[in-house]
This record gives structure tokens, sequence and C-alpha cells, in this order.
């Protein structure tokens, strides 16, 4: 390396101490044209001349035994944008060195007589300035990416919002039409649709309102999908009760959408096909399962629930099984004393692995 290899740009150097051989030597390593190295007597002075912000780098040399210099390491490195210090001894004591890399010196530098010391001084110099600003460098990196990462963030929650409100005006539109038109089946087929374009719009009406714009949590999901059908079709039966108990779990839209669609197909089949008891309850458990994953049960009082009975045939039969086998699994069917019940097993991997403290469980 070249002892007048150029040292930073076009910051200054800041020696710190009263030893003018190292200033001079410093300013040996320093191209005229480029930079300029300046003196402060003193820790004091020194760090406030380093917190003017255009020093580029500094050479401590107060002392060994100097308290001052451990101080002034600690004060500069709070700074707002700390320069790199080299601190320079002359003792060779192996703890004086890591006392001061401790501290948060970038270099260190015995100092001795004769051209050895300029050459590893600049190379001290050289690599902690290198190193300086990869860190500048990295840092800014790192905002420009947290920059980009928020406004993606806010461009696919302003999506999800506005995909919401494009699904329920098709629902608003679907419910015209239904006033609109004279047959039963008709009315019955548009009814249908829209409580499954309220199941899709429901996960983008919980991604805009989550933290996770590309993660849904099945609990706060399930419990706006039973809160849908209690006002989409609830009135037609209007003394059942629907309720909801789910454990919280996160996963992908897709997968969302699926289980949304299962659950309101089967709780529609349930109030209108399954003999729900007039004072009944249909309800959705979502729950962990003991071996792994999850289970969707939904049960109704009353008259029984089974495929037989009307709630998984027809094509609102075909969408449960279309969207079961999505999930690579199957509904079970079971006969109970009060009424009927539908299960679903859904394995772990079908789920992301869940944040911190959410372990917690939502009831309506």
């Amino acid at each position: 390396m070249s002892r007048d290899a150029i040292v930073g740009s076009d910051g200054v150097v800041l020696c710190v101490g009263n030893d003018e051989e190292i200033a001079r030597a410093v300013r040996r390593v320093r191209r005229r044209d480029v930079g300029a190295v300046i003196r402060a007597n003193d820790a004091a002075a020194g760090l406030a001349r380093a917190a003017r912000g255009d020093v580029a780098a500094v050479v401590l040399a107060l002392g060994s035994h100097d308290s001052s210099a451990e101080d002034f390491l600690h004060s500069i490195n709070n700074l707002p944008e700390p320069p790199p210090v080299v601190y320079v001894s002359a003792s060779p004591d192996l703890d004086i060195a890591l006392s001061a890399l401790k501290s948060g010196a970038a270099g260190f530098v015995v100092k001795t007589r004769g051209p050895d010391f300029e050459v590893q001084l600049l190379a001290a110099l050289q690599q902690s300035l290198d190193r300086a600003q990869l860190h500048r460098e990295m840092d800014r990196a790192q905002s420009e990416a947290r920059v980009a990462r928020d406004r993606a963030e806010a461009m696919v929650g302003q999506i999800n919002h506005r995909v919401a409100n494009s699904l329920a005006l098709v629902m608003s539109l679907a419910r015209m039409q239904a006033a609109a038109t004279p047959d039963a089946a008709a009315k019955s087929a548009l009814a249908a649709a829209q409580t499954r374009i309220a199941a899709v719009a429901n996960v983008h009406r919980t991604l805009y309102a989550s933290e996770d714009i590309l993660v849904v949590d099945m609990a706060a999901y399930l419990a706006a999908v039973v809160d849908e059908l209690r006002h989409s079709i609830a009135p037609e039966a209007p003394t059942v009760t629907l309720s909801v108990r789910a454990d919280s779990a996160r996963i992908n839209t897709e997968r969302a959408v699926a289980i949304g669609l299962i659950a309101t197909e089967l709780i529609a089949g349930a109030i209108k096909h399954a003999g729900v008891d007039a004072s009944g309850e249909v309800r959705l458990l979502f729950e962990r399962a003991a071996a792994g994953g999850f289970t969707l049960a939904i049960e109704a009082d009353g008259g029984g629930m089974a495929k037989e009975s009307g709630a998984g045939v027809g094509f609102g039969g075909q969408v449960v099984e279309a969207m079961a086998r999505s999930l690579n699994t199957a509904l079970t069917w079971e006969s109970r004393a009060s009424g009927g019940r539908a299960v679903l097993s859904l394995s772990a991997d079908l789920f992301l692995s869940p944040a911190a403290g959410e372990s917690g469980e939502s009831a309506r």
C-alpha cells in the first residue's frame, strides 16, 4: 500500500491528543489535496469537533492510562453518525487493545518508530473507513428495502380493500336481482350465490384489517363468516342461533377461502335442509386437534345433519367436496342424539407456524 494512498473522502481526519508526532504521521499518509487533518488536544474538544458531522475518521492518542479515552469512545459512538476511531497506543499490551475495541474502537495501532508505523496507521485508517462505508451502504439498502416493503404492503392492503368492496357490490346486485325475480328457485340460487361471495369477500376484509396482509387468522375470519350468515340466512329461520368457537391459526388466502366456503355451505344447508329445531342452534367449531392440525366441525340441533338429509347434496355439496379435495381431506358425517355433525380434519401442514403469543381462541 502506497504511503500517499487516499484515506477517506472529503471529510477530515481528526487527531485527538497532544502527540504532534502522530499528527504529522497522519498528515504524511494523507494526500494534501484530499480532506484535511485537524487536531483536538483533549477528549472534550475532540468530541465537540466530531459532533459537527464532517469528520471522516478519528485517530485517538490520549495515552493508555487516560481514563477519558474510554469515555470518548463511548460518547462518540452515541453520535447519530459516528466516525470510525483508530486507537493509537505506545503500549503493546493486549489488554489495552481489547479494552479499546470493546469500547467501540474500529482499529488499534501500536506506536513505533520508523516507516512501519505509518504503514500500519494507514492500513488501520483505510480499513476502518471501508467498514464504515460498507455499514452506511447496508443501512441505506435496508432503509430502502423497508420503504419498498411498506409501500408494497400498503398497495396490497388497498387491493384487499377494493376487492372486498367490489365483491360487496356484486352481492348487492345479486340481492337486487333476487328481489326483482318472481321465481322462488331463482331467488334461492341468488341467495346462495350471495353467501358464497360473502365468504370470499370476508377473507379480503380480514386481510385488510390484519397486520399481516398475506396471512388469514382463522379465528377472526370464521367469526366474520358466521356474522355474515346471521344477516343473510338467519332471517329465514329467525329463531335459530348461530355460534362460533374458533382457535387462532394462520393460513394462506386460498386455503382460508376453501375452509370458509365449506363452512358457509354446511351452515346454510343445516338451516335450510337438516331439520334444525325451531329454537335450535348451529355451531361452528374450529379447534386444535390433539394429534396436530385442526378440526372444523358444524353441529346442528334437531332432526339430524347428514349428507342424505340434504346438508351436503346438490350444487352446495359439490362445492364442499371440491373444496375439501383442494385441502387433501374429506368430510365425515356423524349422527348424534341431539342432532348431527359434519367434521373436516385439516392436517398441520396446511397452516403456517403461529406468531408469538398466538395460541388463544376466539368465541362468539
